[in-house]
Formats: C-alpha cells, sequence, structure tokens
C-alpha cells in the first residue's frame, strides 16, 4: 500500500478501492466461530458474495482504464485477485492461489522489464505484490491445507444468514441457549397423579426381565407375510432393509467455474510462450535461434510448426494437440498431456514423455537415432518412416517384468497378456 501511494496515479486508486483485506477476513472469523453446512457451496457462495463484488470492481477498474500507462500494474493486480476466493476452493486452495500469481506473472514481469533501469520503486512494488500470494500460500499450507477450516463448536453456518461480520474482539459470539428441558412425566395427562402411576407400570414391565414376552400373541405360518404373499396387500408398506454401501446416488462434487485466459503466443527472452490457445489451428513459430526454447502450456484443439533450428521444446497440460518440428538440439518434453501428435521434420536426439495418456511420435528418416524415455504414460506409439514414404507404426511398451539375477534387478518388456 505504501509504494501505491508512493507510485500514485491508478496504481494507488485500483488497490485501494475496496475493503478485500476485511472482507476475507470476515469470513475466515465466521468460519472459526460455526459449523460446516452441509449444502458447504450454496453457503459459501452467499458468504462470499462481497469478496466477489470488491473483486469485480478491482477488475472493471483494469477493463475501464486500458489506455493508462500502468496498465500492466493493474493487470496484474487483476489477474491475481481471484486468490482470494481461496476459501471456496477446497481441497486445493493453497496450489489454486498460486495459478492466480502465475496469472499476474506475464504483467509483473513486463513491470521489470520497463522499469529495471529506469525505477526502482516499480521493482520493489512488484516484489512486494507477488509476495503478499506467496504469504498466503504458506499462511494457507499451515492453517487451511485441504480448504477452510470451520468451527467444531456453535451453531451451523447458514446461507440465509446476514453477511458475514467480524465477531467482537473477545472471540466467537455465545452459542444460542439450547432447547427447553422436557416435561417432568412421561404421561400424556397433564394432571400430577397419572404421572407416578404410568411410571411405575413401565418400570414393572421392564423388570419383568425374560418374562415380559410372555404376553405377545403367537403368530402361526399361514398369518406371517413373507410365507403368504396374498396377505401383503392388508398390510402397511414394508420398510426395505439398509441399502448396500455405494448403492445410493452420490451428490456430484461442486466445481469452481473454468477460469478462461486469454490465448499467449510471443517470444519472451528467449523462450517463445505459447499458452491458453484453444480450437488454434496453424499456429506457427517462424523467425527462431538455436538459444531459443518453446514452451507450449494447457493448448488444446491446436497445432503448432516450429521451424528451424532450436534449443527445446515442451509441451505441458495440453489436449488435443499437434507439433510439428523442423531441429532441436536437446530434448522435446511431453508433460501431462492427453492425445498429442509430434512429427520431427529433421533430427532431436531425445524425446521425454511423462504422465502422458495418448502420444503419437512421427520420426523423420534423419532422427531414427532418437531416444525415447517414457514414465507414468500409456498409448504411446512411435511411427517409423519406410522406403515407400509410409509409416510403421510400433507400440512402446508399458508393461515390465523385473527379476533378481542374483547381483541385481533384471528389467524387460513384457506383452499385455490377454
Amino acid at each position: 500500500m505504501s509504494l501505491s501511494q508512493q507510485i500514485g496515479g491508478d496504481v494507488q486508486k485500483h488497490v485501494s478501492a475496496p475493503p478485500l483485506k476485511t472482507q476475507l477476513l470476515d469470513v475466515q472469523k465466521l468460519a472459526s466461530c460455526v459449523k460446516e453446512p452441509s449444502s458447504l457451496q450454496t453457503v459459501l457462495t452467499s458468504l462470499m458474495q462481497p469478496v466477489s463484488k470488491a473483486i469485480q470492481q478491482v477488475q472493471a477498474f483494469r477493463e475501464q482504464n486500458r489506455t493508462s500507462p500502468l496498465f500492466n500494474h493493474l493487470s496484474a493486480v487483476s489477474e491475481s485477485v481471484p486468490a482470494l476466493g481461496w476459501v471456496a476452493m477446497a481441497p486445493k486452495p493453497g496450489p489454486y492461489v498460486k495459478e492466480m500469481q502465475d496469472a499476474a506473472m506475464f504483467y509483473t514481469n513486463r513491470v521489470l522489464k520497463d522499469y529495471k533501469e529506469k525505477d526502482k520503486m516499480h521493482v520493489d512494488w512488484v516484489k512486494a505484490y507477488v509476495s503478499i500470494w506467496t504469504e498466503m500460500q504458506n499462511y494457507i499450507k499451515e492453517h487451511h491445507t485441504t480448504g477452510l477450516t470451520w468451527s467444531k463448536t456453535g451453531p451451523v453456518a447458514s446461507a440465509s444468514a446476514a453477511p458475514p461480520r467480524a465477531p467482537p474482539a473477545g472471540g466467537c459470539p455465545p452459542p444460542p441457549p439450547g432447547p427447553p428441558p422436557p416435561p417432568a412425566d412421561l404421561s400424556e395427562s397433564s394432571g400430577g397423579g397419572g404421572g407416578g402411576d404410568s411410571r411405575n407400570a413401565l418400570f414393572a414391565s421392564i423388570n419383568k426381565g425374560a418374562d415380559i414376552t410372555k404376553g405377545l400373541k403367537h403368530v402361526s405360518d399361514n398369518e406371517k407375510t413373507h410365507k403368504n404373499p396374498g396377505l401383503r396387500g392388508n398390510t402397511g408398506p414394508v420398510r426395505s432393509g439398509p441399502k448396500p454401501f455405494g448403492s445410493s446416488p452420490r451428490p456430484a462434487a461442486s466445481t469452481a467455474p473454468a477460469r478462461t485466459l486469454p490465448p499467449v503466443l510471443e517470444l519472451e527472452g528467449k523462450k517463445w510462450r505459447v499458452e491458453n490457445q484453444e480450437g488454434a489451428q496453424g499456429l506457427v513459430i517462424g523467425d527462431t535461434e538455436l538459444k531459443q526454447v518453446v514452451y507450449a502450456f494447457k493448448c488444446n484443439n491446436s497445432t503448432l510448426q516450429v521451424k528451424g533450428k532450436i534449443n527445446s521444446i515442451i509441451l505441458d497440460n495440453c489436449k488435443k494437440m499437434g507439433l510439428v518440428f523442423d531441429d532441436v538440439v536437446g530434448i522435446v518434453e511431453v508433460i501431462n498431456c492427453r492425445d498429442v501428435k509430434v512429427q520431427v521434420m529433421g533430427k532431436v536426439p531425445t524425446i521425454s514423455i511423462n504422465k502422458t495418456d495418448g502420444c503419437h511420435i512421427y520420426l523423420s528418416k534423419d532422427s531414427l537415432s532418437c531416444e525415447l524415455v517414457s514414465a507414468k504414460s500409456s498409448e504411446m506409439n512411435v511411427l517409423v518412416p519406410n522406403k515407400d514414404g509410409e509409416f510403421t507404426e510400433l507400440p512402446v511398451p508399458e508393461q515390465f517384468k523385473t527379476v533378481w539375477d542374483g547381483q541385481k534387478l533384471v528389467t524387460t518388456a513384457t506383452e499385455i497378456a490377454g
């Protein structure tokens, strides 16, 4: 706040307008005084309305000031401020804050680039702002690892309650009064004499022990409904026994709406960033240098062509992604992907596949000596060119057999039986 006031202008207005800190603390303090509700997502949506409204104000301010000379500062705050919604992001609130922090990094890097040699105050502002989310992750890890921690005592939180306010300085408010005491007697009559007689009769029956069943009527086989289906129509509904585990439908897990980030295709230093591309066919990186790398992150249903000779390429968290490249002098890595296709036009020494389901590698004649390293992956296939220009598809082993030969473990690939 101090640095924002020194920078002034739109930055000062942006970070000082909504009382986000107070509103978020109100939600946390309320949770420390009440029990977790059964309809957690509904209650949290209601309690988080003031925070959500303030976040929207922050983001709207940025959109209204796109021509501001401090637009990168505004964007850094706007992109990461949804991290304050971590209280509704069980079971991984910490990683959610990290994701929002990473979303701001693109703009904080721009601020550093613009002011690194001009004004140290802006550099300090970036460090101070980023440290907020770093410290918040540390706090969440210590106190709210898998989600907002609720009290074990007190009333149950309700969505119909008024917007949360901070409890008094002395702690949580006193719990509501308990239910009234039960009536003094067990009889239906309000009179004083009948209560004692009914209670005495009850205890007398209990004290009979095994003799208490002597007064029950014997039911013959022809009067039992389970042996005479025709009698069932004259009886009330039969209660079924307890259902086995898993027979009742499980409530669907509530998830926060996916947050759409803008697509990125740009050179940042020596790294080409290709991010958040959806259905983008024909992406091309042409002006490359040997020291540059390509990092493709969260690209779906897209194709990317990298021309020239480059240091390395990484596909991270991509789905139905196609990659075509000329030459790589280092490594091509495929991490946390699904259904990707990689085609080598020139040479590549190593291709690494990790935590990926569905990966097709098309090798060129010049890249047949390529080493393929895989781990925790499935449905991997390598396609090798033939003399007639067609490809032969060869599966990469997924099942292995390990034996002890007396001195060391020996692991060999096995065919999947069945």
